[in-house]
């Protein structure tokens, strides 16, 4: 059982992280928390038998670490992410490509921030964990329809910060 953990956190460690930094705001804080994360399954090693998805066990776990960091003294508030931690231009693209990559990037960056934290969550999980529907239910302890019903705001609310001349179905209610 040792082994399997250690593997399943090696495999999914880049996408927690990437997970917890929009949670945190920031990749230090995110890389402290998956390291926090992975001392507390550690220590409940035992128990991952009775587990049935490790994956989402792990997430979590980190979202519970994060929280737990965000509630602690260490930290006042979120510091902003920076462009520059998370992204690479690409060596193909022109200028003017990179700006435009790098303008829309932010853009999404910052409406994901906006969302409200269980939205956030939620969207993180589906994109960034690749979770499916069920395993962010089970890591969140929750419906499913309620994290459906979550993601789906989210959408919503994203489609309109990136394309705010675009009008979606619910856009009356």
């Amino acid at each position: 059982m040792e082994r399997l953990l250690v593997e399943t956190f090696e495999q999914i460690r880049d996408e927690l992280v990437s997970t917890l930094s929009y949670v945190l705001g920031n990749r230090d804080d995110a890389m402290d928390s998956a390291q926090e994360t992975f001392v507390k399954c550690w220590r409940a090693r035992e128990t991952i038998s009775e587990v049935l998805n490790l994956r989402a066990w792990i997430f979590r776990v980190g979202l519970n670490a994060a929280r737990d960091f965000q509630r602690s003294g260490w930290t006042k508030r979120a510091r902003p992410l920076i462009a520059e931690e998370v992204l690479l231009p690409a060596r193909d693209s022109s200028a003017a490509e990179q700006i435009v990559e790098n303008e829309s990037v932010q853009r999404l960056r910052q409406a994901i921030l906006e969302l409200r934290p269980e939205e956030r969550e939620v969207f993180l999980l589906r994109q960034n964990g690749e979770l499916t529907y069920e395993q962010i239910a089970e890591a969140r302890d929750m419906p499913v329809g309620t994290v459906k019903t979550q993601m789906r705001t989210a959408l919503i609310k994203l489609r309109k910060v990136l394309n705010p001349d675009v009008e979606t179905p619910t856009d009356e209610v």
